[in-house]
């Protein structure tokens, strides 16, 4: 597993459906093999697709595990509704996540730090130039071993860069579901973030431009010495499953934390004034993600010593050490992907 890039290997088989005369039809695992679409396909012209994202660990005795499994079929059926696709029931896409997993069970890595990542993604297939929903659909899950998301060290400080002028989302649009339109809109300022040296982008709002919304792939959390701060949930960023764990741990950890905004200038004063800072990103990809670096138009800041926070260590080996079931599983978590 060392050296893969993440989701470039695919398992052996799929889950797969279709949406026709107002219902699913046709549920099955089959052997991987691709799609072939209509050239008219609505999906191809007027972008009428989600995905979800979530992952499988084979633990110390065996056995494998998913994470938050409900949670994750429960926001995949919420973006369908938020973009006019039909809802599949959280219950039934569980089981046939479940299903697929056992049948591939032999994918999922046992390295530390390895998992299987799970992609399920609904798609437009009716042959459409008119503007308005499509009445046929194709539901897939495809799974895929990975190892860490940035390379090497599964844990290690990334660098953001804090950008001031694009944006990801606005009040009213659809910033908080898994569209694939969102991620198409953030590509060409996360590509020249990258050819700066930098791993992910720093999202701002829409409106002033100052306020710490999420980083790509991440929710962002912000610690200015004892309180922690994150993005409230108004509509415009994604309602992380990985973030709700870390305020859950917080919560129950009695550290004080709250969902308000807070703003780029507050953060960058506070390291200036040297006060006790810490940032890192949660999310399924990445678990939790220590940022050590925010690139400006003004130079680099490095947040704290440019080391992983004390809190973000404690934080990703809580959530990993319960992925992997080294740790009690208090709140019913992890999902046994074969019975």
């Amino acid at each position: 597993m060392e050296g893969l890039a993440f989701g470039s290997v695919f398992s052996d088989h799929l889950f797969r459906m279709e949406y026709e005369n107002g219902g699913w039809t046709g549920a099955r695992i089959e052997p991987y093999s691709p799609v072939s679409l209509h050239p008219a396909a609505a999906t191809l012209h007027y972008a009428q697709s989600i995905i979800e994202g979530l992952k499988a660990f084979r633990g110390q005795d065996g056995r494998v595990r998913i994470f938050r499994l409900l949670d994750h079929c429960q926001r995949f059926a919420d973006s369908a509704s938020q973009l006019a696709l039909p809802p599949v029931a959280p219950d039934f896409m569980a089981h046939a996540i479940r299903e697929l997993v056992a049948v591939d069970e032999r994918w999922v890595p046992a390295a530390e730090g390895s998992s299987l990542y799970i992609r399920p993604l609904m798609f437009a297939t009716e042959p459409l130039l008119d503007v308005r929903p499509a009445r046929r659909y194709t539901c897939l899950v495809l799974t895929a071993p990975v190892g860490s998301f940035y390379g090497g060290e599964g844990f290690r400080p990334i660098r953001l860069w804090v950008e001031r002028r694009a944006i990801r989302a606005a009040p009213g649009g659809i910033g908080s579901v898994k569209a694939a339109a969102n991620y198409a809109g953030s590509l060409p300022t996360a590509s020249r973030a990258r050819e700066r040296g930098y791993d992910q982008v720093l999202w701002l709002d829409a409106i002033e431009h100052r306020y710490i919304e999420e980083a790509g792939t991440m929710n962002l959390f912000v610690r200015i010495d004892d309180e922690v701060r994150t993005a409230p949930l108004s509509g415009t960023i994604l309602d992380g499953i990985t973030r709700r764990s870390v305020l859950t741990l917080l919560r129950d950890w009695e550290v004080p934390v709250e969902e308000r905004a807070v703003s780029i200038d507050e953060l960058l004063s506070a390291i200036a004034r040297g006060r006790d800072v810490e940032v890192f990103g949660a999310g399924t990809a990445v678990v939790v993600a220590p940022v050590g670096t925010l690139g400006t138009a003004d130079g680099d800041v490095t947040v704290g010593d440019g080391r992983p926070g004390m809190l973000a260590r404690r934080l990703y080996d809580a959530i990993t050490d319960i992925q992997y079931g080294r740790r009690r599983d208090e709140r019913g978590w992890t999902n046994s992907a074969t019975a």
